[in-house]
């Protein structure tokens, strides 16, 4: 089972995507992961890419793929795989497609975690970090003990500049503009399917299950 999660920031694709991994026994890949691992270990692709981050580039889509079609080659995928942070575009989605017809392959479900903006901005605007020991918490869902303190060390929270409302929107306008379109594009091929994101995370989960199947 090959699976595309697409959504907002902030709509819990990638939370949904380990779930899935983890009941399905596939992997859960990540292009930014897949990116350090291949640098880290300075294989050929992983080299080439970096000559593209180090100048604050964006990796070109070809090469995007080519270390995304060398990860799911492993042995690992031979189940099927969940992709999380690719495609973002229709370029890249239709790279994906020719280069997956080639294997004489496809993507059985693109999954598309949906959560209005608004709601988007509230639940990420609502994070607080621990910048001392990591730890994580959200005013509404993961309240600390003590308001602003963190409960483990002691030290004070803080909203991150990636979570506020200003960047948030930001963020979500890039996200309209360049990657929306591609909820067109799977639903014209038929592989298309949506979930309410803005239930509780154990009932967004249950209905990708009964999408996918027990």
């Amino acid at each position: 089972m090959k699976i595309i999660m697409l959504g907002a920031p902030g709509a819990g694709k990638g939370t949904q995507a380990k779930m899935i991994a983890g009941k399905y026994n596939i992997p859960h890949i990540s292009t930014g992961d897949i990116f350090r691992a291949n640098i880290k270990e300075k294989t050929e692709l992983g080299l080439e890419a970096k000559k593209y981050m180090d100048q604050g580039l964006l990796v070109p889509d070809e090469l995007t793929v080519k270390i995304l079609l060398d990860r799911v080659a492993k042995d690992d995928c031979a189940n099927g795989y969940v992709l999380d942070g690719f495609p973002r575009t229709i370029p890249q989605a239709e790279v994906l497609d020719e280069a997956v017809s080639k294997l004489n392959d496809n993507i059985d479900y693109a999954v598309n975690v949906d959560v209005k903006d608004e709601n988007i901005v509230r639940r990420m605007s609502g994070r607080r970090a621990c910048l001392k020991c990591g730890a994580t918490y959200h005013v509404e869902h993961i309240p600390p003990k003590k308001e602003g303190i963190c409960d483990v060390c002691g030290s004070e929270l803080v909203l991150r500049d990636d979570d506020k409302p200003e960047t948030v929107e930001k963020r979500l306008k890039v996200y309209h503009d360049q990657t929306q379109p591609l909820i067109d594009y799977y639903n014209k091929k038929g592989i298309l399917k949506e979930v309410d994101g803005s239930q509780d995370m154990k009932d967004v989960f249950n209905a990708i299950v009964t999408i996918l199947g027990e």
